[in-house]
């Protein structure tokens, strides 16, 4: 054995010698040839097959492969533990410890009795590049390995089962993210991001949003029914997103409402602040680079930007812009000087245009405290296809938050503090205050009595201001039928002293004419 071992080293010493040889005397051109013909003669007599796939695309703009990562999750959870090197990623702020296989690591799967193998690998280029567009050099790749009669159904089966797979294992796993959008001018570079994020953990569920329980069932149904839909959406031809506009005073609960959605179907958020967007088309651009299973949230839209009213203004001051050059000329200059040109237009087509049709399971939320002044056009079904009011708090709000906040579902105050709800208007927000204990020496009966304190508070601040605004209105009400008898006795004063003046008008010229006669300058 000793003799084989020793005649097989020095066989492989005579090869490497050779090889180095050829290198040395042949240039790279033949090199290729060489290995292209003798990997042509080994595949006629080497029994299996080999499927590459690479981290990065050459057309992936220097994002990950999508298959890539699909492989990389499955057998992190199917093949992982069959491997003797392993690497850890800790996620979830250090709650969980994700394993994978380390480079160039082999584990073995098994699909309909079918053995294939896995190689995890990269390779290093000989010389380092001055410049890199990606974080690293090393290109890592996974190798799939099978015998040769098993092909096709590796290809058009297994391979579309790993990548399901490696889908659905990110769902369950993934980290839900809120993403806010950076400005236009920061881009640039091949590090930037237009979109920043930080770890979801809004506690916020619909078993904790305060609001009636028969139209909380109702909004419940309408996003289970969404999320079910994807080939009814198909069918009828549109777009799988669907709008909702949350609208009602302050502090009614709407971005509450925002994270319960969020949380019932564990979708990631995108708050879209547009100010930040420098026109129409970073909007888009924004818009492709959201991903699936997301709400796309513009909070408080008529404060966002001048949205409303374009279509008026633009009629009226064509006129005046086509008169005044100066102005017109001055207000362009205006519009460079402002941080965003984003027109109603443009988040129109952003919406419900050809654009929006990029993506897929997407919800589209607008909030307002002033629904009467968002444009028609906006808000119409079809772009924002539910419209949901967050009003001021009613009783069966008010059980909610009792049951959240002092885990009370009746007390013999809630009489008291149902006849008040009925004759002031409290926001859900300032009840859940008085119902939050502010001591340990605090109990629910304290809280309760605390927020009927308040409700008789409001109820009379409220009695005082109607008194007021009633004081006002008789004040400016006299005061504009003063002013209304003052023109009345002006123009009557006007009239009486044209008519006196057309009098005096009169006599003068009778006494001019008398006197023309006794002077014998007018005969008769």
């Amino acid at each position: 054995m000793m003799g084989d071992m020793t005649q097989l080293g020095s066989l492989m010493a005579a090869v490497m010698f050779v090889w180095a040889i050829f290198r040395q005397l042949f240039p790279e051109e033949i090199q290729r040839d060489v290995r292209k013909y003798v990997n042509k003669v080994v595949s006629y007599v080497y029994p299996y097959v080999e499927i590459t796939f690479h981290e990065y695309q050459a057309d992936g703009w220097f994002k990950r492969s999508k298959a890539f990562v699909s492989i990389e999750r499955y057998l992190s959870t199917n093949s992982s533990n069959r491997a003797k090197r392993l690497k850890a990623n800790v996620v979830k702020d250090c709650e969980s410890v994700v394993l994978s296989m380390d480079d160039y690591e082999e584990v073995t799967d098994e699909f309909k009795g079918i053995k294939i193998w896995w190689t995890s690998s990269k390779s290093i280029p000989q010389q380092r590049a001055l410049f890199s567009y990606r974080g690293e050099e090393e290109k890592r790749y996974y190798r799939l390995t099978c015998k040769r009669e098993h092909r096709d159904i590796i290809a058009k089966v297994y391979l579309q089962h790993v990548l399901d797979e490696g889908k659905a294992i990110a769902v369950k796993t993934r980290q839900r993210k809120l993403y806010t959008n950076n400005k236009s001018e920061n881009w640039s570079g091949y590090k930037s991001n237009m979109w920043s994020h930080i770890i979801f953990e809004h506690p916020s569920t619909f078993d904790t949003l305060a609001m009636d329980p028969k139209k909380k069932k109702e909004i419940l149904d309408d996003l289970m029914m969404f999320s079910k839909s994807k080939d009814y959406y198909k069918k009828v031809g549109k777009s799988w997103k669907r709008g909702y506009l949350l609208y009602g005073p302050p502090g009614t609960g709407k971005s509450s409402m925002i994270a319960a959605m969020a949380n019932l179907l564990e979708y990631d958020i995108y708050d879209l602040e547009l100010t930040s967007v420098k026109d129409n088309t970073d909007l888009r651009k924004l818009l492709i680079d959201t991903s699936s299973k997301s709400i796309i949230v513009i909070e408080d839209i008529d404060c966002s930007l001048d949205l409303t009213g374009q279509r008026k203004e633009k009629k009226e001051e064509s006129k005046e812009e086509e008169k005044d050059p100066v102005r017109k000329a001055e207000e362009e200059k205006d519009k460079k000087n402002k941080g965003s040109e984003v027109t109603l237009s443009g988040l129109l087509n952003f919406i419900d245009g050809l654009w929006s049709a990029c993506g897929s399971e997407r919800l589209i939320v607008f909030t307002t405290n002033f629904v009467e002044k968002l444009d028609p056009a906006l808000i119409r079904r079809g772009r924002m296809d539910k419209h949901i009011e967050l009003s001021y708090c009613c009783f069966e709000t008010f059980k909610v938050l009792a049951k959240n906040y002092l885990d009370l579902e009746s007390h013999d105050l809630f009489s008291t503090i149902s006849r008040l709800l009925e004759e002031t208007k409290m926001t859900p927000a300032d009840v859940a205050e008085n119902l939050m204990p502010k001591s340990f020496e605090e109990n629910a009966e304290s809280c309760l009595n605390k927020l009927i304190q308040s409700l008789e508070n409001a109820k009379e601040e409220a009695r005082l201001k109607a008194v007021e605004d009633a004081r006002i209105k008789a004040e400016e009400e006299a005061a504009k039928k003063i002013e209304q008898n003052g023109e009345k006795v002006q123009e009557t004063d006007a009239k009486l002293g044209d008519g006196e003046g057309k009098k005096v008008d009169q006599d003068s010229d009778m006494v001019q004419v008398g006197d023309a006669k006794e002077n014998g300058v007018l005969t008769s």
